[in-house]
């Protein structure tokens, strides 16, 4: 065990005897030289903040491509010219090769300036959009269908609006760490679930409405901590007629309704009892909203995570630290990673093994400091070379690196094209403009907004007004004026045909304000010491029950929050 001080916020940090012995198992090895991997300098908060700030998966912008003129939906804003971006499909043409952006290593210079210059030439992808049909404005996203404005949405999604974070979900709008969810509206952390609106930590539900923390319920309106209930109303019981005559008061296609609805949802929240930590089917874990996970430590909505630490919004990952991703296994210190293993260093590498500092590659290995490649191995700085070539280069590298004291840091936040204002790194972890500049970073102060000076369309109170053909033509046709910030937003023909047959009024907020809502629903992805406030007879305690555990649940925070026993006593 090591404690240290983390060299960019002054906070100490432990690192443990398994973090060690990790750093040893993922240490290359070139030209028969073993290079250690150090322990890290950062804590695991600024490691995170590293990197998150190449990741921009919201800011998008309308600009050229450098390769054909046209104009295109890009992460990569105008003002960018630095950096050569290509429109998706002809990123991916056979017509270029980043090989030819090649540069051979200088021993003079410093690797990170030298790579700095590569990410500046080769061509980059407009948007992380791959393998996908009529989803080009959405970002980080792939093998899904007939998505609009959706980020980090994988694995065979269809038919998903305004959403983020989503895995094998259909037909649904404004939803936030999903799976496995269908016809659903305004839903958090909620999976294997159907017809669900306006909820929060619901698991295997149905036509849950205004709830909270339900498991195996159906047909369930403002509640809370129920386990396989059908027909309950505010938590209690009713037969289906009854229950189906009583929803009959409710106009949930009315915004006045909703309205009214939120905020008797918001103090069921406020004065609700909590589980100390969202963990579904998990074995030894340290974290938050865990779903099928085992022996992961500070891990943060994951999926799967086996064998794993600090990690935020991974899916199936074993044997990995500081990693963001899906599908990997023995990579460290990396953002983006999909399909592969032993990849440390390094953004945005799918279908890739055994690559060191690398950004944007695919289907590539055994590559170090590398931009671009697709179906490449053994490259330096996108040089190509003969294994043995490769590994005196790599060594010769290293070495310099080590004097730089480079070795074992990620890359500079100097590197990244973003501004951190573009960035998931300002929502789960804000900086001021003067914090990130004194980090090294960059700040985007150029606003690409929509701008509207004529009059706004003033939405129906109630959806079934749009049954009305004039009135869909006139929404369809207007710009909205968010009630909150002034933003003018528009309302997309599949979004209202969803709202219409789901009996949901219009919103009246800008989407992006209606990310931030749902975002800050969730708890903050930090830990908290706490002891157990049940104080409820019959749980095998007297008086306050006297565990004590770890939580993302603040001390200021309104909800009693249980340990993993006094809930499961609780919970109807």
């Amino acid at each position: 065990m090591q404690t240290k001080t983390c060299t960019q916020c002054s906070q100490k940090f432990k690192i443990t005897d398994d973090d060690l012995i990790f750093y040893k198992k993922i240490s290359p090895t070139f030209d028969s030289r073993t290079f250690k991997i150090p322990a890290p300098t950062l804590c695991p908060k600024c490691r995170e903040i590293q990197r998150l700030a190449w990741r921009n998966e919201q800011s998008l912008y309308k600009r050229k491509c450098d390769k054909t003129g046209r104009n295109i939906i890009s992460m990569f804003s105008t003002d960018k010219t630095d950096y050569k971006i290509y429109e998706t499909e002809e990123w991916w043409r056979d017509d270029w090769d980043a090989i030819e952006f090649a540069t051979e290593f200088d021993p003079q210079r410093s690797f990170f300036e030298q790579f700095n210059e590569l990410v500046h030439r080769v061509p980059r992808n407009s948007l992380m959009n791959t393998n996908t049909v009529n989803c080009k404005f959405s970002n980080y996203i792939a093998e899904t269908k007939d998505c609009y404005m959706c980020f980090t949405t994988y694995y065979n999604s269809e038919k998903m609006i305004y959403s983020k974070d989503v895995h094998y979900s259909k037909n649904s709008v404004d939803c936030l760490f999903v799976d496995h969810i269908e016809n659903c509206y305004e839903c958090l952390t909620t999976s294997a679930s159907y017809g669900c609106k306006y909820s929060i930590r619901l698991n295997n539900c149905r036509d849950c409405c205004f709830s909270i923390d339900l498991v195996g319920c159906s047909d369930c309106l403002l509640c809370s901590n129920l386990n396989r209930k059908q027909y309950y109303i505010k938590n209690k019981k009713y037969t289906k007629e009854e229950y189906k005559k009583k929803l009959k008061e409710y106009n949930f296609g009315s915004h006045a309704t909703i309205e009214e609805l939120q905020k008797e949802f918001q103090t069921m929240r406020d004065n609700s009892f909590v589980k100390y930590s969202n963990q579904i089917q998990c074995e030894n874990c340290q974290g938050d909203d865990l779903l099928e996970c085992k022996n992961a430590r500070m891990i943060f909505a994951g999926t799967r995570v086996e064998d794993s630490k600090y990690s935020v919004r991974s899916v199936d990952v074993k044997n990995c630290l500081d990693v963001m991703g899906g599908s990997v296994e023995w990579c460290y210190f990396g953002n983006n990673l999909g399909y592969g293993s032993n990849i440390i260093f390094s953004s945005n590498n799918l279908y890739c093994g055994f690559n060191i500092y690398c950004d944007n590659c695919y289907h590539s290995k055994n590559c170090f400091g590398c931009v671009g490649l697709r179906n490449k191995q053994y490259c330096v700085l996108n040089w190509q070379y003969t294994k043995e070539e490769y590994e005196k280069k790599v060594v010769e590298i290293i070495e310099r690196m080590i004097e730089d004291k480079e070795w074992g840091e990620y890359f500079p936040m100097s590197v990244t094209p973003f501004g951190y204002n573009e960035t998931m790194g300002l929502l789960y972890y804000p900086q001021t403009k003067e914090e990130v500049v004194a980090r090294g970073g960059k700040w985007q102060d150029n606003d690409y907004s929509l701008k509207h000076d004529e009059s706004f369309y003033v939405p129906k109170d109630n959806i079934s007004s749009y049954q009305d053909e004039s009135e869909r033509k006139e929404l369809l046709s207007g710009i909205l004026k968010c009630e909150k910030t002034g933003k003018p937003f528009k309302i997309v023909p599949q979004e209202l045909a969803f709202y219409l047959e789901q009996n949901i009024p219009v919103p009246r907020r800008h989407y992006d304000v209606r990310f931030d809502d749902r975002f800050h629903r969730r708890n903050r992805f930090v830990l908290y010491d706490r002891k157990c406030m049940c104080v409820e007879s019959g749980h095998d305690h007297n008086g306050r029950c006297k565990n004590e555990f770890e939580t993302t649940y603040a001390p200021d925070r309104p909800e009693k929050v249980y340990c993993e026993k006094c809930y499961q006593k609780e919970v109807v």
